[in-house]
């Protein structure tokens, strides 16, 4: 499995932006094998953690064209800085009570 890390400085967010954010998360979730997605953000900083089961689903995703233009959107209007990483997570352990 996959993390996809994003780490945000956010410029200003807009009712335009809580909109595509919920576009792209179905979509990832749901026609790009995306298994969990988590955001959070606090201040002027937002954290996005999406999991993926290969790095295959990730490319196609990064490739797609309504998540590119969502993409240049951030860069142009929402987010000062941004930056993404990807990590390969080789063991996960929980507890459930």
């Amino acid at each position: 499995m996959y993390v996809v890390i994003f780490r945000a400085k956010i410029r200003s967010l807009d009712g335009e932006y809580a909109k595509v954010a919920a576009r792209m998360r179905d979509l990832a979730l749901g026609q790009f094998g995306c298994l969990e997605f988590q955001s959070v953000s606090e201040g002027d900083q937002e954290i996005a953690l999406s999991y993926w089961p290969n790095e295959a689903s990730i490319r196609a995703w990064k490739s797609h064209a309504e998540h590119a233009l969502a993409q240049q959107l951030g860069r142009e209007r929402w987010y000062e800085s941004y930056i993404v990483q990807v990590a390969h997570i080789k063991r996960a352990y929980s507890s459930v009570s």
